[in-house]
């Protein structure tokens, strides 16, 4: 990783949103409904997944969770993306 800011429409960034869009849609969940789980209005949601908006860390946690996604093996695979380039 040669530098620490990666754009929003990095690899790495669309692999992520499309890993999030495709988990949301296997459980069901519109945008609305993922933003109740976060407790967020549905905008976040539209916004983290068209790539207007980045997830801190901590938001990023809270999405895995709300997505019942592992988080540790959802940053293993980002890294060995990171690694491939």
């Amino acid at each position: 990783m040669n530098n620490i800011t990666l754009s929003i429409h990095s690899d790495e960034y669309v692999w992520l949103r499309k890993l999030f869009i495709q988990k949301r849609n296997e459980l069901g969940l519109s945008q609305r409904a993922l933003a109740d789980r976060l407790g967020v209005i549905y905008s976040f949601v539209a916004k983290v997944e068209t790539g207007d908006r980045k997830l801190d860390i901590f938001e990023f946690l809270k999405y895995c969770e709300a997505l019942e996604l592992d988080a540790h093996t959802t940053i293993q695979q980002l890294i060995t993306l990171l690694q491939d380039r």
